[in-house]
């Protein structure tokens, strides 16, 4: 079986990672690597984090190693919060209080249209290097209180195009085939089955 190590320790994403990959990999993740730590994201860009993510773990994990970077980008807010979807009210904030955030912050712009964009950069590294990337997004909007209590992030506010759930509503199995993260990853599925990457 092949070895895939998803650089994060965010069990929630390793499980919809899994869920969509399907079991032609054996996933692993961060917390079988305790004594590694987490890189900064000092990028500027979800690209630019995925790669900061999957290059740093790589050098101690002895095959494939993909990162995730994703946010959600609301038109209103002048595509915030962007690369800081996951600590937009605060470094250390939790879920809860980035999506009282986000609330507030449409709340305090009076904005009518709350067009918003979830996006998925995802990278692929192996030794050290940044092997290729890859980039996913869902469209939707931004609901005016929340929804649903499945997923994480921002699921409960975002209602993605031509459904009447929210991402937080609905079933797993249908949000990871519509998903900005699921778009990303069909496209990293194709490049390992029909390109040179290995995988060890």
């Amino acid at each position: 079986m092949r070895q895939l190590l998803i650089a994060t320790k965010n069990a929630h994403k390793t499980e919809e990672i899994r869920a969509i990959l399907g079991d032609a990999w054996t996933i692993s993740d961060l917390t079988a690597l305790p004594e590694h730590g987490s890189p900064e994201e000092t990028g500027s860009t979800f690209a630019e984090n995925a790669a900061i993510k999957a290059v740093a773990a790589s050098r101690v994990f002895p095959g494939l190693v993909l990162a995730d970077d994703s946010g959600l980008e609301v038109d209103a807010l002048d595509g915030a919060p962007g690369v800081f979807s996951a600590r937009y009210a605060g470094p250390n904030a939790t879920d809860t209080q980035n999506r009282a955030q986000l609330l507030r912050e449409l709340a305090a712009c009076g904005a009518a249209d709350r067009r918003a964009t979830f996006r998925c950069v995802i990278a692929l590294a192996r030794s050290g290097a940044l092997v290729a990337s890859f980039e996913g997004s869902t469209e939707g909007r931004i609901t005016t209180r929340e929804r649903g209590t499945t997923g994480f992030g921002y699921d409960s506010l975002f209602l993605p195009d031509r459904h009447t759930e929210t991402f937080g509503e609905l079933a797993a199995a249908t949000k990871n085939a519509i998903s900005h993260r699921a778009a990303a990853l069909e496209q990293v599925k194709v490049a390992l089955r029909v390109t040179a990457i290995p995988y060890r």
